[in-house]
């Protein structure tokens, strides 16, 4: 069963003390796929998220030839053990110019970046493309590198959808701009040892950018053979954090998150330190994605608090400094934008409509807002598929399995966890 065009959270009176778990990291699952396909051998990766930005790189790479066997994680309904049949150097061929191999990513960044780099390692032509919001979104620094190296990579706009004509490995040298996005650097290194490739790293702090690192050290750790267990999703697990926060009445931690990462490969594992909100908190320095889970709560923490180095934010599934700045102003929030930063200031808040623009993350972070102020209306609530397709079960799930919220479809009926399911 779908779930409604709107869904209404009912606060919470108190905050619940339990233990919850998160599915798997999108940004270690889908690394890990490409690193397996790149393996000799079998690969099982366990604790795998399994959602749509993980499953069109499953899909994308079955398509190419790859075995890929999925089976379910009796520990989380989010999660998939993933069984990878890894060909070396052998990647499967591609198409031909009359007839291209299309392969489709849907909004999923890491796919379209990560593949793209991949393909120039087979042979034959290929085609990438996903839905219209993805063909807005940066790729043009990631092929300027692609073809510094020798690659023919062909686009109208330095966008997708691109046309790839996979020419095998083939030792060189390139330099990457990741200031628009990591996931260019990302997608270059983790093929960059089968091609043979030098890759030169600068803008948005170079090799010391979080999801940089959290790439150089899947690579060194990353076996060849047998397992790899995927830690939890820090950034999943931030609304949770987030939630047990501002319910409780001391602004403690009550509810908390199993297997909490400790690696240090994602970055949104510092959310929890960073409770209660103060000062100035950095998307570049300070946290992730999670940032925007920060951003949602900021109008109850009891200071103004300022989130600067934005700019990132405006170019990923929708214009997110936008959606948040706007959504909280329609729940009542004193927020002043300027540049690239944000500055939200306490105050009362309201119930509102919340326009998700199909982005995952507004979903999820208006829906944490909603578990402590009335009336908050999540339009599209489906769209968590992309990263957490089981989040809207997990906050209605009695406890221990889950918060215990009450959510309400659109003729304000209360909605059972087995009607909440994202598929």
């Amino acid at each position: 069963m779908p779930l409604p065009d709107f869904i209404e959270i009912v606060p919470l009176s108190a905050a619940p003390e339990v233990e919850i778990t998160v599915p798997g990291s999108k940004s270690i699952t889908n690394r890990a796929l490409i690193l397996a396909a790149l393996a000799k051998g079998d690969v099982t990766l366990e604790g795998a998220l399994w959602s749509e930005d993980t499953q069109v790189m499953v899909e994308a790479l079955r398509r190419l030839g790859y075995a890929i066997d999925v089976r379910p994680d009796p520990g989380e309904p989010g999660n998939r053990t993933l069984g990878v049949t890894g060909l070396g150097q052998a990647i499967p061929a591609g198409g031909t110019t009359e007839q291209p191999l299309e392969l489709f990513v849907g909004n999923a960044g890491t796919a379209a970046r990560f593949l793209t780099a991949f393909l120039c390692l087979g042979q034959g032509v290929y085609r990438l493309a996903g839905v219209p919001r993805m063909h807005e979104r940066p790729q043009a620094a990631l092929l300027h590198s692609l073809r510094e190296l020798g690659y023919r990579v062909d686009s109208e706009s330095d966008k997708l959808p691109v046309t790839i004509n996979g020419a095998g490995p083939s030792a060189g040298s390139c330099r990457v701009d990741i200031g628009e996005s990591s996931q260019f650097a990302s997608a270059l290194l983790l093929c960059a040892g089968l091609g043979q490739w030098q890759v030169g790293i600068y803008g948005e702090s170079g090799t010391e950018s979080p999801y940089v690192a959290m790439t150089t050290g899947l690579i060194e750790t990353f076996p060849g053979g047998g397992g790899l267990a995927i830690e939890p999703d820090a950034s999943g697990g931030s609304y949770f954090w987030a939630a047990g926060h501002i319910l409780s009445a001391d602004g403690g931690r009550p509810v908390t998150v199993a297997r909490w990462p400790g690696s240090g490969w994602q970055i949104d594992a510092e959310f929890p330190a960073r409770l209660p909100l103060s000062g100035s908190v950095s998307r570049q320095g300070d946290l992730g994605d999670s940032i925007m889970t920060a951003i949602a709560i900021a109008p109850l923490a009891g200071e103004t608090v300022r989130f600067t180095e934005l700019g990132r934010l405006r170019v990923q599934e929708c214009e997110r400094v936008d959606a948040m700045r706007t959504g909280l102003a329609n729940c009542g929030a004193v927020v002043v934008e300027s540049g690239d930063t944000l500055e939200i200031s306490p105050g009362e808040l309201h119930g509102a409509t919340i326009e998700t623009h199909d982005d995952h993350r507004v979903a999820m972070c208006f829906a944490t807002l909603g578990l402590k102020v009335p009336g908050i209306r999540i339009k599209n609530p489906a769209c968590v598929r992309k990263t957490f397709p089981t989040f809207f079960q997990k906050l209605a799930a009695p406890i221990p399995g889950g918060l215990g919220a009450t959510l309400l479809d659109e003729q304000g009926s209360p909605l059972e966890p087995d009607q909440l399911a994202a598929d």
